[in-house]
């Protein structure tokens, strides 16, 4: 449908809720979605703006190709300044809430100021009103969903909301919709509960309009389904045993990181992965996995529904974590497990449905108990601070410590506060596995090359979604290169980087590029939206947009001092596998990197390339 041509924005401290027209100058530079709401943040926010003061402010927007019939079209983002980091956030999420914000008519909601008093925003095609949400406050995204339908009588109501992690301020607390889909990385959540923002309820019945070229659109969006049918890793291996089918696949590379990266190879990898979640549990006979799940749109449907194991420790005396829920993903089975040394499948389960329950990101939740279990086995954390025994591969310790992170009980108030901050704490900086703040995901760069500069240079801290040359590195898609050579990665990365912000700000899944390149989105981003939308016009707005949030996060502070990894993946060599007496290179690539950017050396881009592209 292109664009609704509509934003709301709501001002929080006034409690208004006002209409304006979308500034259709910056949707034909930035598209929409990540890149569009990006230029609307800079824009209008100070850089060196605190991320939880009410100056911030926070965008829910949209794709052109958002709520349309595009395979996976149901994705929306949530910009901010995030606290986690102090750069640039944008966090992405799937399920149903960023199709029902098209239907009810707009292209992005506005957030800013704070509101005296919790409030969540009802928001029905036309009519948006912010209502009292002091009884919905201190209660979880999943109570907090159910109370709202009950209030509106309405079950397909679309909402999204934090936990009482997000009131909290956790700092990697995530935003939750459909119960199990999250705006999950940066803390965007963090930035909602400081705002005393509990909920976004949309109910849209406008449905979609405005195709440029209808023929077209539907010709172009049935192609692409059927390159996704097609190919191996969208057709068969994504809906079989979704993004966990990497986890034995990347622990034989060697770049599993265990132990919060003191190892590349976890030895109980095959029991945290998709092919145990298919396996009869011994207790009832019942597989882990119950089904998969497709978000809106989407023809691959690489979700996953499971069902714990009633007679665990962790839900024994809890029959409300009984039934089917949201089931683990790679990046949370490996942060929840591999990172810790944990292998008990049910354990991890568990701590996922608290993380999606209180809102909180799992990935980052994970590796700073993989942090927090380095400190305790050196000495330095005892017993007594944190409140239990707490050594690598303790799945005690770690269902107690997602449970008090999520409520800011005891030492749970420290986790919340990240790996790089509970390491400075302590003494041991050099402990955080994360860039600028943010935890890295679940590959370790010794033995993926790419993803060691890909983290290093990423513009919202540590991420597999900005850059993801595990595709190229590992799969072969689109073409096969080394994960052990640090040659073309500069290129590669950028590639992907740019490629990956299109992806973005269509309001389409980063999925889909496991089958489709740029090729395949350009018909059907030239079909639905007005204007000139070439190849060529393409890769230029992702670069813009890459390079719009460079500028953001350097006008914060940032610097070329800030593209580093932890010493740890520098200089202490992998032990097993492929990559055994490798370190990651970055010193190799980043200098190359900055050139192939049009960048200067201090990791700024030129006059000659902000002029390029309109910056």
């Amino acid at each position: 449908m292109g664009w609704n041509r509509k934003v709301l924005r709501v001002n929080l401290t006034a409690g208004t809720c006002t209409e304006e027209p979308l500034n259709m100058q910056w949707a034909d530079e930035y598209l929409g979605s990540r890149g569009l709401a990006t230029k609307y943040l800079v824009s209008e926010t100070d850089p060196k703006v605190d991320p939880l003061s009410p100056d911030n402010k926070m965008i829910m927007a949209t794709g052109p190709l958002t709520g349309t019939m595009a395979s996976t079209g149901g994705r929306y983002t949530v910009i901010t300044k995030g606290p986690l980091t102090g750069a640039i956030a944008c966090s992405n999420s799937g399920g149903f809430f960023g199709a029902e914000m098209k239907f009810a008519g707009w292209d992005m909601v506005i957030f800013e100021g704070k509101s005296a008093k919790p409030v969540w925003l009802y928001i029905e095609n036309d009519k948006a009103e912010l209502r009292d949400a002091s009884g919905l406050w201190g209660r979880s995204c999943w109570e907090t969903e159910e109370k709202i339908k009950e209030e509106l009588q309405d079950p397909l109501v679309r909402i999204s909301s934090i936990g009482v992690a997000g009131e909290n301020q956790v700092l990697y607390a995530c935003i939750v919709n459909d119960l199990h889909r999250a705006a999950g990385r940066s803390g965007v959540g963090a930035v909602m509960g400081s705002k005393n923002l509990k909920a976004v309820a949309i109910r849209g019945t406008k449905g979609v309009s405005g195709i440029k070229d209808f023929g077209a659109f539907l010709k172009a969006t049935v192609d692409a389904k059927k390159v996704l049918a097609d190919n191996a890793v969208t057709g068969q291996g994504l809906p079989k045993y979704g993004t966990q089918v990497l986890m034995n696949v990347i622990n034989e590379i060697g770049a599993l990181p265990t132990r919060n990266h003191r190892d590349v190879q976890f030895e109980d990898a095959s029991k945290i992965s998709a092919e145990a979640m298919h396996e009869k549990r011994e207790s009832d006979g019942k597989t882990h996995l119950v089904t998969n799940a497709a978000c809106f749109g989407c023809t691959i449907a690489c979700g996953r529904i499971s069902e714990i194991d009633k007679t665990h420790f962790t839900v024994k005396n809890s029959p409300k974590y009984w039934g089917a829920s949201g089931g683990l993903e790679y990046e949370a089975a490996w942060a929840l497990g591999a990172a810790n040394g944990v292998g008990d499948l049910e354990a991890l389960q568990y701590a996922n449905l608290i993380c999606n329950e209180q809102g909180m990101d799992p990935i980052s939740f994970g590796a700073t108990v993989g942090a927090a279990m380095e400190l305790y086995e050196l000495g330095i954390l005892t017993d007594e601070k944190i409140g239990m025994a707490a050594p690598f591969g303790s799945a005690e310790a770690l269902a107690k410590m997602v449970e008090m992170t999520a409520l800011g009980e005891g030492f749970g108030k420290e986790l919340g506060l990240g790996s790089k901050r509970l390491c400075e704490q302590y003494g041991r900086p050099e402990l955080s596995m994360s860039v600028k703040g943010q935890e890295f995901p679940a590959y370790d760069s010794r033995g993926i090359q790419g993803m060691g500069l890909a983290y290093a240079t990423s513009n919202r801290g540590a991420c597999h979604l900005r850059g993801y040359t595990v595709a190229s590195e590992v799969l072969g898609i689109p073409v096969k290169t080394d994960p052990l050579a640090t040659e073309g990665k500069p290129e590669l990365v950028k590639a992907f980087q740019d490629a990956t912000a299109v992806f973005d700000s269509a309001g389409i899944c980063v999925f889909t590029s496991f089958a489709w390149t740029l090729a395949d989105v350009q018909p059907q981003v030239a079909a639905a939206c007005e204007g000139d939308w070439s190849m060529e016009k393409l890769n230029e707005v992702g670069e813009r947009i890459w390079n719009m949030e460079r500028m953001f996060n350097n006008a914060a502070g940032f610097t070329a001092k800030d593209d580093n990894l932890p010493p740890r993946l520098t200089q202490e060599a992998a032990k097993t596998g492929p990559a055994k007496g490798l370190v990651n290179q970055l010193d190799k690539m980043l200098p190359h990197y900055y050139e192939v950017r049009g960048w200067t050396p201090a990791g700024e881009p030129t006059a000659e390339t902000r002029a390029r592209l309109g910056l």
